[in-house]
């Protein structure tokens, strides 16, 4: 690569594992960096090494608990200080996105928050992935270059060769992304229509269309305690669905999700790695992004489109 030597790339803690795998695509050194822990849970970063003029990647998701985003947050304002020439925030899971509007009274907006401590931090750019809302984007004044999951997920569904495939969407909000995977695989697409009875917990479900005899793939963007995935599986499968399986790009599973999906009528359910997954589930799946993302690195660095790496 031409511009190798005029970037660094630099990880915080727990997204060290993706960084890894995005610097052995990209050919590159991750940078080295130290985060000094005191015994009372505060911390600092340091470069161990010089960033003067340079454009820096800094890879960091920003998934519970809020040390990750504190440590980005830091890290911005270390290259800041030490004089990088541009700091670029790779944040392939943004954390906090789904208060991006206020749906009742009293509550805040944690998405513009968000974006607002990042862009006071120092933030040139930011490349996500499969932002919770679009909108999002527009909480920046800096350039933001959004990523879709399908980029890895659609060629793994080819790669099942499913015969009557049809596309599920497990709420209403979610149909336009589950529209765009059925059209892109030239097949029907159904919905579920929820209620919640509050945060987390669903009330009911129904499914608007036929899935008699199909092979049913529910598309999300995250999946957190399981209930309305596994909730839409069983009710699918009730309905006379040959099989179902799940995709989502980002896997909180928090809580009891681990414990529901196994228990659940899914076959499997396919994440990205944007969070890592520890627990031991053997339906649970995961797909690197790293290439994709350092390719988006590469491409930056270069002033090339990255819209030709989009599928749909």
């Amino acid at each position: 690569m031409s511009e190798q030597n005029s970037f660094m790339v630099f990880s915080g803690t727990n997204t060290r594992y993706l960084a890894e795998k995005i610097c052995q695509s990209l050919g590159c050194p991750l940078g080295n960096l130290l985060i000094t822990k005191f015994s009372d849970g505060e911390f600092s970063v340091s470069y161990e090494e010089s960033i003067r003029g340079r454009d820096v990647f800094l890879v960091q998701s920003t998934f519970p608990n809020s040390d990750n985003l504190m440590e980005l947050l830091l890290m911005i304002d270390a290259a800041k200080r030490a004089s990088a020439k541009s700091i670029n925030a790779v944040i392939p899971y943004f954390g906090w996105a789904r208060q991006d509007r206020k749906d009742k009274p009293r509550v805040s907006i944690g998405a513009k928050l968000i974006a607002d401590l990042l862009s006071v931090a120092g933030i040139d750019r930011v490349i996500t992935m499969d932002l919770h809302a679009d909108q999002i984007q527009g909480f920046f004044d800096v350039p933001v270059d959004h990523l879709y999951a399908s980029g890895v997920i659609l060629p793994y569904l080819q790669s099942l060769n499913l015969e009557n495939i049809c596309i599920a969407s497990p709420d209403v909000g979610g149909s336009k992304r589950a529209n765009t995977y059925a059209k892109y695989l030239g097949c029907p697409l159904v919905l579920c229509n929820k209620t919640r009875a509050r945060a987390n917990v669903v009330e009911s479900m129904q499914i608007i269309g036929d899935v008699k005899d199909k092979n049913v793939v529910i598309v999300d963007d995250m999946v957190d305690t399981a209930g309305t995935i596994a909730k839409a599986a069983d009710i699918m499968k009730a309905a006379g669905a040959r099989s179902v399986r799940a995709c989502a790009s980002h896997c909180i599973m928090s809580g009891p999700a681990s414990e529901r999906v196994e228990k659940s009528a899914l076959e499997e359910i396919v994440f990205t790695d944007s969070i890592p997954y520890y627990n031991n589930c053997k339906k649970v799946k995961q797909l690197s992004v790293a290439d994709m993302f350092a390719e988006t690195i590469r491409r930056v660095m270069e002033n090339e489109s990255i819209s030709d790496q989009y599928l749909v």
